[in-house]
């Protein structure tokens, strides 16, 4: 077995789609026209942190991809898959390991993982907290949508940058830096808030609130009801990740309608889950 890094290249980025599906899907599920942000999310790393990104390769055939990234001393896994039929013979563990030592130095770490054993596992024996998390999903209910007050909210761009790194700091203690510039190019919506009381922001995809910080209970409630006031009419409103923390975020899911159910767990190291935030399975 061969271990090298992910290249900047269209082919490593289809290998790592291919290989993702892989690992996660169904039987029955049919492969999907990967999405232009799966490609893009894998080119982005291996430029911006080659030495988290490995793939295992055995007999010419990829069998597990690790992505990792390192922000200003927050350490967070991207993706992590092992191919079925190679589960079992240490793939895993060499992937980890690789990606671990890319770690080094990060007193903080946070990651969003499934529910599954093996993934708790091995998580937890990296030092991370569990913390169990639910996801809401359903039709947005409109007649509940409270009168948000005197919070405005509006569209937000590549000038708010330094708002979005200063709101990510306070709350991670790192910013998400040039995560922002994929992410304002593949989600739909970013959503602003900056008042005297605080600020914050939501990227919004469709029916799913991607990740959402800020600096209050009451801004980031803000947020999240306007974030599903736009959701188009007939779409599945889809809010992850919400651990204990961010009972703001279940209630408004609730006033709305949305079914809470439970959904894997978010994992820290060196911190405590930020609050309030609701962080994006890929980029934390």
């Amino acid at each position: 077995m061969i271990l090298r890094q992910v290249r900047d290249t269209a082919a490593d980025a289809e290998v790592v789609r291919e290989l993702s599906f892989a690992a996660f899907a169904a039987p029955s599920d049919d492969p999907a026209r990967p999405t232009p942000l799966q490609l893009a999310r894998t080119r982005h790393l291996a430029r911006t942190d080659p030495g988290g990104c490995w793939l295992a390769e055995s007999s010419g055939q990829a069998v597990g991809v690790v992505l990792s990234m390192r922000r200003e001393g927050l350490w967070t896994p991207s993706l992590f898959a092992v191919r079925p039929s190679a589960q079992g013979r240490g793939v895993g563990r060499l992937l980890f390991e690789r990606a671990m030592a890319h770690a080094r130095g990060c007193l903080r770490g946070m990651v969003c993982a499934s529910g599954s054993p093996a993934a708790a596992r091995r998580y937890r024996l990296a030092g991370f907290t569990l913390h169990p998390a639910m996801r809401l999903t359903g039709t947005v209910d409109r007649q509940g949508l409270i009168d948000p007050g005197d919070i405005p909210v509006h569209r937000g761009n590549a000038t708010h940058l330094h708002l979005l790194d200063s709101v990510d700091r306070r709350l991670r203690g790192s910013a998400h830096g040039p995560d922002h510039e994929l992410m304002l190019g593949h989600f739909e919506e970013l959503l602003v808030a900056d008042a005297l009381a605080g600020s914050g922001y939501c990227y919004r995809d469709g029916g799913t609130v991607r990740l959402l910080a800020a600096t209050s209970k009451r801004i980031g409630a803000r947020l999240l009801r306007e974030a599903l006031a736009r959701v188009p009419d007939g779409a599945e409103a889809r809010v992850e990740y919400l651990t204990a923390e961010q009972e703001w975020a279940l209630d408004v899911g609730l006033e709305v309608g949305l079914t809470p159910e439970t959904g894997g767990f978010v994992g820290v190291r060196g911190m405590r889950p930020p609050a309030p935030y609701l962080p994006n399975g890929a980029f934390l």
